[in-house]
């Protein structure tokens, strides 16, 4: 077998094989083998027909086809190993010359994985900004927690700012209810801000049994595209007023909250968590902004049959997401004011950032060697195992062999960007 690579992109290869007698002397071996399977000649039961025999039955086009056709089965691949190109899909062939018993030549057309060339990963320049906790967000949990032990009483008073109100509202544009806007028995906390401006004022000053329309025009970038900008009127009954009063913020309250001592003690442990969380989220900003650097710094072709891969990845998750809330995709795109060639567009330059950022981890893991040992891809397939026991679907699932190596490639990539942390410090 003979090879001819001509570069058609960097992510994107033809490959022209010449194959001479050998090879199709052994793809005609195995293409007799094969269809003597097949036919039916007298004397010999189905399937036992010796090939020297079969031969003689089998119709030369036949033949000819089955053996050019297994040929190119077995030296496609190895054609693309020999040019050390890996193709990302089965190549796309055609046969270009054929003759029987001598030669054979096709040319072998694939998308495959671009030559990266990683840039120079140790000074990206990103800098991990210092966490810091202020007073006011620790105020700011202590006032929750203040809120969750509140005692409401129901009053005869006109409603405040602060009070619980339990109400029935039915929202109407052009004189016809809109969807989501009508519910009963809705609890609603005056001055929480839930509702679009002018709803909880609106309440305000109302008493239980009071019934009257509050007429109210939506904000423009409101994300339902129907209401956005919209005049509406809310009918709205008052059903109930609840005074709250929360607690003092004391010992007291610290200690219902756990085995806290004091106050002091319970704001400590706020802020620890409060570190913890804002720590987890800035040091994954930072290995974003790591991987950009990286791979800005890269020389990172993308091929399309990949980018296409991750806009569907994309699709699926936004229309996963679109229907646990009744919506179908299309709909998703309208409540969010988005057109179709907008998102596709914007989910392009998403998918293409995705597909580089994946290629050059992978380039670097290869060059520095960095792997996971299988111990730590089955204690993580089993941790998977204790999250999905509930779903036999999913621990079917975690038993393919793809799914493994799935897994493991993802641990590579994780152990990859920790390496580039560290690299980075």
């Amino acid at each position: 077998m003979k090879t001819k690579y001509k570069k058609i992109s960097d992510s994107r290869a033809e490959i022209t094989v010449t194959l001479d007698a050998d090879d199709l002397k052994k793809a005609e071996k195995k293409a007799l083998e094969k269809l003597a399977k097949e036919i039916k000649v007298e004397g010999f039961r189905k399937g036992k027909v010796p090939t020297e025999v079969a031969k003689k039955f089998i119709p030369e086009n036949d033949l000819n086809a089955e053996t050019i056709d297994l040929a190119v089965r077995a030296t496609v691949i190895e054609a693309f190993q020999k040019e050390e190109k890996s193709p990302l899909v089965l190549p796309s062939v055609n046969v270009t010359k054929y003759v029987p018993g001598e030669m054979a030549e096709y040319t072998a057309t694939a998308d495959i994985i671009p030559e990266v060339k990683i840039g120079d990963y140790k000074n990206l320049g990103v800098k991990k900004p210092a966490v810091k906790i202020a007073k006011k967000d620790v105020d700011g949990v202590l006032d929750n927690i203040a809120t969750s032990f509140a005692e409401k009483k129901a009053v005869k008073k006109a409603a405040a700012l602060g009070d619980e109100v339990i109400i029935d509202f039915v929202g109407k544009k052009d004189g016809k209810a809109f969807n989501g806007g009508t519910a009963k028995d809705y609890k609603l906390v005056l001055g929480s801000a839930t509702f679009i401006p002018g709803f909880e004022d609106g309440i305000v000053g109302h008493e239980p049994g009071d019934k009257f329309d509050l007429k109210l025009t939506f904000p423009k970038d409101y994300g339902v595209a129907d209401l956005a900008g919209a005049k509406t009127v809310f009918e709205v009954l008052v059903k109930q007023v609840n005074e709250v009063k929360k607690p003092a913020i004391d010992d007291e309250l610290a200690k219902k909250c756990g085995p806290f001592k004091n106050l002091d003690e319970l704001k400590k442990d706020i802020e620890k968590n409060l570190e913890a969380q804002n720590s987890h989220r800035e040091e994954e900003k930072y290995k974003d902004e790591l991987i950009k650097a990286f791979v800005a710094k890269s020389k990172v072709p993308a091929p399309e049959i990949l980018i296409d891969d991750q806009m569907r990845a994309i699709r699926d998750d936004m229309t996963r997401n679109a229907q646990s809330r009744g919506m179908s995709f299309e709909d998703f795109l309208k409540a969010n004011n988005e057109t179709m060639e907008n998102w596709e567009k914007e989910a392009r330059k998403i998918a293409t950032d995705r597909v580089k950022a994946s290629l050059a981890l992978q380039t670097l893991a290869v060059e520095q060697k960095i792997t996971v040992s299988d111990d730590l891809v089955n204690a993580k397939i089993a941790e998977l195992r204790d999250v999905y026991k509930k779903s036999p679907e999913a621990l079917k699932n975690l038993k393919n062999p793809n799914v493994k190596m799935d897994i493991k490639n993802r641990m590579i990539i994780e152990a990859t960007i920790n390496f580039l942390a560290d690299a980075n410090k």
